[in-house]
């Protein structure tokens, strides 16, 4: 189960400094969807300079992946990924491909809600029952990958899209060969990383979620650890964004950036003296 985990979340971080002290605890905080949303763009840029995020991913084909570029070159120190995408999940706002790519669309032209059909999306609005084409989601990664590194001189790795990697064996080498082409990190299991971790309790609202959040960081033990959130903030434009099974997104996302920005987080990472790695 914890491999399975690691496989849907952790699709690229990685770096030789993992390797250090038995006893030290090193933590990985990596927010991701920077571009899918005004609210996501500041709040990322909020936890990042205010806070302790130290990686973040970027989505490309999203509307708000401009104003992301011009935030990340403001803020050259950020470590980037991107979050090779071929979903657009939200009920109220869409994204499309950046290339002619209709066997990953759906009949308006946008990306399918959701990988894997489930109780709530049928089996013809997921990616996994259309007639996709690895050559279609290689040429469309591909410009996403060099739109990115155009724009955006500090990304370092490639990471999935709700665990898009996992769609087939034949889809993550691809990602595979598009890392190494252009020289960029993805998911590997032996870069060191001991775990994903979670918030250890409630985290329905802001204060549940810092609360929760403490006691993961206090019960970390010696080890590299990534923890993986989306920052928001509570915004009309946030809670103007949806879709079924999720509803209370601007709550939630606030109390992403609520955790990553509390002072007493802040104060458990340095008492316990836990390493912030990108």
């Amino acid at each position: 189960m914890r491999r399975l985990l690691c496989l849907l979340i952790l699709l690229g971080t990685g770096s030789s400094a993992f390797v250090a002290g038995e006893d030290r605890i090193r933590l990985i905080v990596r927010g991701d969807d920077m571009g899918s949303s005004h609210a996501s763009n500041l709040a990322c840029i909020e936890a990042y300079q205010n806070g302790i995020m130290t990686s973040v991913e970027v989505m490309v084909p999203t509307p708000w992946f401009p104003e992301a570029v011009k935030l990340l070159e403001q803020n050259p120190g950020l470590d980037v990924g991107i979050h090779l995408t071929l979903t657009s999940e939200w009920d109220t706002v869409k994204w499309r491909p950046i290339t002619c790519a209709p066997s990953i669309t759906d009949s308006s032209g946008y990306f399918f809600p959701v990988i894997w059909p489930n109780e709530n999306y049928p089996a013809e609005r997921s990616l996994l029952r259309a007639p996709w084409k690895t050559e279609e989601i290689e040429q469309e990664w591909r410009a996403q990958i060099k739109l990115a590194i155009e724009t955006i001189p500090q990304v370092t790795h490639i990471t999935g899209h709700m665990g898009v990697g996992l769609l087939s064996g034949e889809i993550q080498a691809v990602i595979e060969r598009l890392a190494k082409e252009f020289k960029l990190s993805e998911s590997h299991l032996e870069l060191g990383i001991d775990g994903v971790v979670q918030y250890t309790g409630p985290k329905t609202t802001p204060e549940e979620k810092v609360q929760s959040f403490i006691t993961t960081l206090e019960e970390l033990g010696p080890g590299t650890w990534l923890f993986v959130d989306h920052p928001g903030f509570d915004t009309p434009e946030m809670r103007a964004i949806h879709h079924i099974g999720y509803a209370d997104v601007a709550t939630d996302r606030q109390g992403v950036t609520a955790a990553w920005t509390d002072k007493r987080v802040r104060k458990v990472i340095a008492d316990r003296g836990i390493d912030l790695l990108s």
